[in-house]
This record gives C-alpha cells, sequence and structure tokens, in this order.
C-alpha cells in the first residue's frame, strides 16, 4: 500500500546502519509490528529535520522543527503507528498536524490514502516539497484548522493527533468507521497517550502510557 519511497544513499550518522539501530531499539521498547519496523528502517528520518541535528535524528529523543514545533521520538511515531495498524482496512487515514511530515510519511506507507492537516503555513509548504521529494504521492495535505477533524470526508479507518488537546476530542469520535481507532495524546502538563475504538456497541477508550506533545490549537497561522 502506498507509494514507493526513493531513498538517496547516506553516511555516517545517517546511514542505514544508523537506521538499523534504531529499529533495534524500538523492538527492545516492544514495538513489533513488522511493517511498522519496515518502513521506519527505510524511511530518512534526518531528511526531516535542520541538517545541523541530522546526526541526533535517530536517538530517541523529540527535536524541534521549527514554528514552536517537533518531531516526535521514534518510540512515539512507532508505537502510535502500531496502534493504528490494528484497524480492520488500511484504506483511508487522517492526520492532525502534519509537522515536518515523518509521520505522515509513515502513514502513506501503511494506508492507501492519508489526508494530513496542519495549521502551520510554513510546515505546510517544506512539508509538501519534503514528500514529493521522496516520491509519496498519496497525501492530501491541507494547511487548515485540524481541532475538529476533517467532516466532509468522513468516515475513516484510524485517525492520528499528533498534539495534546486539553480534553478528549468527542468531534472526531463519529468520524470513525465502525472498528476504526483514534491515537492521540491528552491533557496540559500531565499528559497521555489514549486510544478510542468505535463498536457496534458504542466507543471503548484505553489510557495508553505517559507522552510529551505539543498543545492542539486551534486557527490557522
Amino acid at each position: 500500500m502506498g507509494q514507493r519511497i526513493m531513498l538517496a544513499q547516506g553516511s555516517g550518522m545517517t546511514s542505514q546502519r544508523t537506521r538499523a539501530r534504531m529499529i533495534e531499539r524500538l523492538r527492545a521498547q516492544g514495538i513489533s509490528n513488522e511493517q511498522v519496523l519496515q518502513v521506519m528502517g527505510q524511511l530518512p528520518r534526518h531528511a526531516f529535520v535542520d541538517e545541523a541535528l541530522s546526526h541526533k535524528a535517530y536517538d530517541d529523543t523529540s527535536l524541534p522543527i521549527g514554528f514552536g514545533q517537533t518531531i516526535s521520538q521514534p518510540y512515539i511515531v512507532a508505537r502510535m503507528s502500531e496502534l493504528l495498524m490494528a484497524v480492520p482496512q488500511h484504506n483511508k487515514v487522517l492526520e492532525i498536524g502534519s509537522g515536518c511530515g515523518y509521520q505522515t510519511s509513515i502513514l502513506a506507507k501503511l494506508f492507501k490514502t492519508v489526508h494530513s492537516i496542519e495549521r502551520v503555513g510554513g510546515l505546510v509548504r517544506n512539508t509538501r516539497e519534503r514528500l514529493s521529494g521522496l516520491n509519496i504521492h498519496n497525501v492530501r495535505l491541507r494547511h487548515a484548522d485540524g481541532s475538529r477533524g476533517l467532516l466532509e470526508l468522513a468516515p475513516f479507518d484510524a485517525i492520528i493527533i499528533t498534539a495534546a488537546a486539553p480534553l478528549v476530542p468527542e468531534d472526531m469520535m463519529d468520524q470513525l468507521v465502525l472498528g476504526g481507532r483514534m491515537v492521540f495524546p491528552v491533557g496540559d502538563i500531565d499528559q497521555e497517550l489514549r486510544m478510542i475504538e468505535r463498536l457496534e456497541d458504542g466507543f471503548i477508550e484505553s489510557r495508553l502510557e505517559k507522552v510529551k506533545f505539543v498543545p492542539l490549537l486551534p486557527g490557522i497561522s
């Protein structure tokens, strides 16, 4: 599914060997979905951060990407992606918070179509260029307020939110298909990763682990 990513050969800290060490670490941290691990092992994470930070790209840490935003640490990206992979169909996923496009690119290899919303115009421009350079063409990227989802294109097989809402985003729950999942952080200072699944008799919410994300903000900039 998704598009074939053409990768440039890396060297030093951006080499395939460095990515392989990241994958070994993810396995040790409990990530077991082979599709997620394969995609993350192929994708050049250093291409999504400033060149001055490329030597840290495969460390298990978040990094600044400008505009007050960050690229999440590899473990959290893998964890959220793995949770989404358990949905019955992988046709259409909604991402709230495109950021630098790293999570977006992973989703593009796991789902047929990715609808991604980013509120910061500068990030949208950079990410659009980056996706094109990686030959990823199954992402529908838009500069918009994603705080209420994307009702006009619902329902989605999965929804991922990469910024922390103060409360559970109930507006988006009805935008899931039956059997769909929404994975998101919630909270202010004390944040928690949660998952909502849509079942025949309603919704079930799971509280997963402590996390740290930038806040989910309304409007555009």
